[in-house]
């Protein structure tokens, strides 16, 4: 419809629209709009995440790869590290401060061993974790994908690479005259509960990490002293009970994660290392860590998921 004014120009009368006067949520709503970058739902944001296992796994491989590219032995660093760092404590813990005295040297090389190599998962997996947001944000801010395909991923690449440790410890453990036994199966649900735990808590690092930076400076420190507190190097109960401190100490420093997989471990390894060596209620330990800190860290992580990157 049209009319003419005063000046004979003539103006056309646009007609209203339905849309006229809808609130910006509801009218995004009704064209399936949404907000770019916001949160989905956590059962869509766990699909989202399956559908990308492939990349995750690809993304880890690679950088494990890539990680010794530049050392001219390679992938051999894998191993090797570990494996060094396991020579040094016995010379300090074993040789000189005697904390072998209490077991045959074949019992405690690879029980030393298996709590290196153990607890350098978590720790690879926390480090790792930590610097998995701030230290790929080109990744983050370049490409659209749920970011908790980065910590997982880092978390797969720490349990690919103890797997190769593994094979290791197994020629250690055959050397000291421990044979393989149905009780190795044992290390199957044992890495199977831990790379949960491990992935939890590298997902409650990265978000931690992605606002605090110098969290990563901090960590080693707070690693080093939970090391120490979960008898990696020395029975951790047996120099509790010699400081006649009360059990209930003794039960909470053995009830913690790292003590717990490392203890399961080396009761499914060594064949000297008895059930008196663990904890109560070890298995239960071991799966609620793993659902706690698993389950819980996932959530965790996604809660923040549209802020990532950002700012």
């Amino acid at each position: 419809m049209s009319e003419t004014t005063h000046d004979s120009a003539v103006a056309l009368t646009v007609p209203s629209s339905p849309d006229d006067g809808l609130p910006a949520a509801e009218l995004a709503r009704k064209y399936g709009l949404a907000v770019s970058g916001a949160r989905p739902s956590l059962a869509e944001y766990t699909r989202q995440l399956w559908e990308r296992r492939h990349f995750i796994a690809a993304f880890s491989r690679a950088k494990l790869t890539a990680q010794y590219s530049q050392a001219k032995l390679g992938q051999v660093w894998q191993v090797a590290t570990p494996l060094l760092n396991a020579v040094v404590y016995y010379f300090i813990f074993g040789v000189m401060m005697d904390q072998k005295r209490a077991m045959a040297t074949n019992t405690y090389v690879p029980f030393l061993v298996t709590g290196v190599f153990v607890f350098t998962f978590t720790q690879s997996s926390a480090m790792a974790g930590v610097r998995a947001i701030a230290g790929n944000l080109g990744l983050v801010r370049a490409l659209h994908f749920p970011r908790a395909a980065l910590p997982i991923s880092f978390a797969l690449q720490q349990l690919q690479q103890l797997l190769y440790s593994m094979v290791v410890l197994a020629v250690v453990l055959v050397a000291c005259g421990h044979m393989p036994s149905m009780a190795w199966l044992m290390i199957v649900p044992v890495l199977a509960f831990q790379f949960l735990f491990n992935t939890g808590l590298a997902l409650i690092l990265a978000r931690a990490g992605s606002k605090t930076p110098d969290l990563a400076q901090l960590l080693p420190f707070l690693l080093r002293t939970w090391m120490y507190a979960s008898g990696v190097m020395y029975s951790l109960v047996d120099n509790l009970k010699r400081t006649h401190v009360s059990q209930w100490v003794i039960d909470l420093l053995g009830a913690n994660p790292a003590a717990v997989y490392i203890d399961l471990m080396r009761y499914a390894l060594i064949d000297d290392y008895g059930a008196k060596h663990l904890p109560p209620h070890v298995w239960a330990l071991a799966v609620g860590w793993a659902v706690l800190i698993g389950v819980g860290g996932f959530v965790y992580f996604w809660k923040s998921e549209e802020k990532y990157g950002r700012g």
